[in-house]
């Protein structure tokens, strides 16, 4: 198991061999051998919760359908567990045509820059969306 399998599956791997065992008898004989398996590092942080309240509507209202692309662009940030950390994304998608208009990378969520460079991107590159009128722009209002 190359060390990484903890009780759970070390159990089910000795039961697939036909071992007759029972899981709380794995963990036992386990510790007593010194054996475990790998630890996960901690989750990030990706969400900060604002200690104001926020009064802007919610002009979506959970209803994230569009009938025409521009009409409402929807902002999540997600983030990919990498070798040098953690990288973070945010995206900015066309709710209409599920298209990724705009999009940023950073290394760590402590600049507020990154889903504001992505907006940027969207508006810089979608030349008729500056022109609809009519473009709603809508986040979960996370750390965003």
């Amino acid at each position: 198991n190359y060390g990484v399998y903890g009780h759970r599956k070390m159990w089910h791997a000795m039961r697939r061999q036909g071992w007759m065992i029972g899981r709380d008898q794995t963990a036992r004989l386990m510790r007593v051998a010194g054996l475990h398996g790998v630890r996960r590092g901690r989750r990030p942080f990706t969400t900060v919760a604002s200690k104001l309240p926020d009064h802007r509507p919610d002009l979506v209202e959970r209803d994230f359908h569009a009938l025409a692309p521009n009409e409402l662009w929807v902002a999540d940030i997600t983030y990919v567990r990498t070798v040098g950390g953690f990288a973070y994304t945010a995206f900015i998608t066309d709710a209409c045509t599920r298209k990724i208009v705009g999009w940023s990378v950073a290394s760590s969520l402590t600049t507020q820059a990154l889903p504001m460079i992505a907006l940027q991107q969207a508006i810089t590159t979608t030349p008729a969306a500056r022109q609809s009128g009519r473009l709603v722009h809508h986040s979960d209002r996370g750390v965003q």
